[in-house]
């Protein structure tokens, strides 16, 4: 399983490039999420959902927010943000540890 969760952070990484994998990443993480329950993966998986999560709806602020401007600010803040969940949760996952539930 440790290697499902390596492939949802590298459709992540690809996301960045072609956004499509991101949902294909967050589809695995539902459709194996019991079969990691109850481990340190199952931190992993929700920190991958809520990173999905989180991602769209600053998309859709920034995306709305874009048309005064201020979106940008938040759409780069937010590319930033992203790369550094999947790093932290990467590097996390290479040390074989949990994470917390904390959105930074």
């Amino acid at each position: 399983m440790k290697d499902l969760t390596q492939l949802v952070y590298i459709l992540q990484i690809i996301s960045l490039v072609v956004g499509l994998t991101a949902i294909a990443g967050v589809m695995i993480n539902y459709l194996k999420r019991d079969d990691v329950r109850g481990t340190y993966l199952e931190s992993h998986f929700n920190w991958q959902i809520r990173t999905f999560w989180w991602l769209l709806a600053g998309l859709v602020v920034g995306w709305l927010l874009s048309l005064v401007l201020v979106g940008f600010l938040i759409l780069g803040l937010l590319y930033i943000w992203y790369i550094y969940r999947i790093v932290k949760g990467w590097l996390a996952l290479s040390d074989r540890k949990g994470l917390d539930d904390a959105l930074l």
